[in-house]
């Protein structure tokens, strides 16, 4: 197979590609919300005991790993994935690394020069911490509702993070003023992104979620190239 632009071979000629991908896999026994229903993920056929066929199962909720949230998903009449721009996450985008153990505060985002329409996906402690387990770590680094609002002044298009939700996993309240500051303002949010082998700077992302009708969110899979 002939290789594709900015691609090498690997030993074995497996296809080396630039780009990384930042999605949690879906498995079984993978991490989740803990008041969300747990993702039922099973081989319900398999060609090596007998059936003519490999079949998974899937019973998942719209937040089920990588996902993008819709405003729908906290604002009453927001618009649903279905409705986001089939564009929206798709373009260059910006990796920042947050060094705050708690929470990315506005504070540290003001030497960016966050520009409008940037796509900022936010690499933190949790890239290093939190994925030698499948369980729930509830004190993961989260976007504080000053940072939510600092991003809604620049009036970015996307804002991603390196856990399973954007806001606090602690605290309700500020969970739900971050999310209700960003996707108020129709601000898409990416959320359960890998960024542990992805260097901090500008990049090209590509994310697409699955066409949920009316759904408040839905699962993606995300790539992105650093430039």
């Amino acid at each position: 197979m002939a290789k594709g632009k900015g691609a090498s071979l690997k030993k074995g000629g497996t296809p080396k590609s630039e780009w990384i991908d930042i999605s949690w896999p879906l498995h079984k026994g993978m991490r989740y919300w803990p008041q969300d229903e747990p993702p039922k993920i099973e081989r319900i056929l398999q060609r090596s005991k007998g059936d003519r066929t490999d079949l998974y199962g899937l019973t998942i909720i719209s937040h089920t790993g990588t996902h993008i949230d819709a405003p729908l998903h906290f604002i009453p009449d927001g618009l649903t994935i279905d409705a986001m721009p089939i564009d929206a996450i798709m373009g260059p985008a910006r990796v920042i690394e947050s060094k705050d153990p708690v929470s990315v505060k506005a504070e540290e985002l003001v030497p960016y020069s966050i520009q409008p329409g940037e796509r900022i996906l936010f690499k933190t402690q949790n890239s290093y911490k939190l994925y030698d387990t499948d369980k729930f770590i509830e004190d993961y680094v989260y976007v504080s509702p000053e940072a939510a609002h600092f991003l809604k002044d620049k009036k970015v298009s996307v804002v991603g993070l390196d856990y399973i939700a954007l806001g606090s996993g602690t605290d309700k309240d500020k969970n739900v003023e971050a999310h209700q500051t960003l996707l108020g303002s129709g601000i898409w949010i990416l959320e359960a992104i890998n960024l542990s082998g992805v260097r901090p700077g500008p990049c090209e992302l590509i994310c697409l979620p699955l066409r949920l009708e009316h759904g408040d969110a839905a699962p993606a899979r995300a790539i992105v190239r650093p430039l």
